[in-house]
């Protein structure tokens, strides 16, 4: 549902993109309501997870006020002033550390202060891009819009897998005050694949298997393939057993691309795929991502389209591969937020347009979102 501005609160109805929409009011300063969340589900209101996302929002910020109704069917979000600052979260264990950290990220060089954040749950999932994915893929996008990208870290200590987690990630970002503008159109020609293929508290044997699946298809495009191995054990490697692999294609033009695959233990024991089919399964969904040809990782195109929103006061460009349907909606909620409207370009050199293929060149202009949370030296 479209957004309505009721006395100068934004209001939506339902429970998608709740995460996306705290995010944009939290980085704009609008109040925002949000009704009839799963009111006509068997249990209504906020999930476990979402109310977890909540409390993640007010341990960054400084004077929020949330207010939510008896049954959690309704909740109003008024944001207060980002901080950051050293932290510490221990996420829910219904969604992955990933659905978190992504708006941590997005918010991270808004803050006051440098952003450290100890971050605990699930590292790796079959909902939500794994923390390797985010690694690869998500803080490349990061870096190329802010000043002193080589203070950004992301670190795993701990690997947890669903159902009792036990992963621990560290992350650190520096503060910006303007974000930079950029000119990102050409994805260039893979040049190389790398990755890791993770065992959790099953035999090492099981990520070898995958690596040798994963190269068995990938070595038939190209031969730089390297995918190390890193097997879990005792108190670094959680409370579940699980196993998955991440594989992350490098282009001439520094653009990483990512594809991944990952499964857990069911409660009987028994393994619900063998580790060969997970590795061709992975190896799939990195060509099918090399195939979109886009410039970002379809994963975190809302990462980069806000970022080209809030960036100077001059032109952004980039190309990317379908629209995934989030990053469809998150345009239209920065038209809501911040009044920003993309000029989206089809480009195919094919004289049939292929949804799968056409790629997307969005074009805006930046606000020039100043920080002014950040503490002048």
């Amino acid at each position: 549902m479209p957004g309505k501005l009721i006395n100068n609160v934004l209001t939506y109805e339902g429970c998608n993109y709740f995460r996306y929409r705290l995010l944009l009011a939290t980085l704009s300063g609008k109040p925002v309501r949000i009704t009839g969340i799963r009111i006509n589900d068997d249990n209504p209101g906020l999930r476990e997870y979402e109310i977890n996302f909540v409390r993640l929002m007010d341990k960054i910020t400084n004077g929020t006020r949330i207010e939510l109704n008896e049954t959690g069917t309704i909740i109003s979000y008024i944001p207060g002033l980002l901080v950051g600052g050293d932290l510490e979260h221990e996420c829910s264990l219904e969604r992955g550390i990933s659905y978190y950290l992504e708006a941590v990220m997005m918010l991270a060089p808004f803050c006051k202060k440098m952003i450290r954040l100890k971050i605990k749950g699930i590292t790796n999932n079959t909902l939500d891009p794994s923390i390797d994915r985010l690694k690869a893929s998500g803080i490349p996008v990061i870096k190329q819009f802010i000043v002193g990208d080589d203070d950004v870290e992301l670190n795993i200590s701990k690997r947890g897998v669903a159902p009792l987690g036990g992963g621990e990630v560290w992350f650190k970002c520096p503060v910006n005050r303007h974000l930079k503008s950029i000119q990102c159109q050409n994805c260039g020609m893979v040049k190389r694949v790398r990755g890791v293929a993770c065992s959790i508290r099953v035999s090492p044997a099981i990520a070898n298997r995958m690596v040798e699946s994963a190269k068995g298809c990938l070595l038939k495009f190209l031969p730089d393939i390297y995918i190390h191995t890193d097997q879990s054990r005792g108190s670094s490697s959680g409370k579940s057993p699980g196993f998955g692999i991440t594989l992350v294609a490098e282009t001439t033009t520094g653009v990483s691309l990512s594809g991944e695959a990952f499964s857990s233990l069911t409660e009987t024991g028994s393994l619900p795929c063998v580790p060969e089919d997970l590795g061709k399964k992975a190896a799939l969904y990195l060509l099918d991502e090399i195939y979109r040809s886009g410039c970002v990782d379809s994963a975190f195109q809302s990462m980069a389209t806000l970022f080209m929103a809030l960036g100077k006061k001059d032109i952004s460009k980039m190309t990317v591969g379908p629209l995934t349907q989030a990053a469809i909606q998150f345009l239209r909620d920065l038209r809501d937020f911040f009044g920003v409207v993309f000029k989206i370009d089809m480009l195919s050199s094919d004289e049939t347009i292929v949804e799968e293929r056409s790629l997307v060149l969005l074009t805006c202009v930046g606000i020039g979102y100043s920080n002014i949370n950040r503490r002048v030296m």
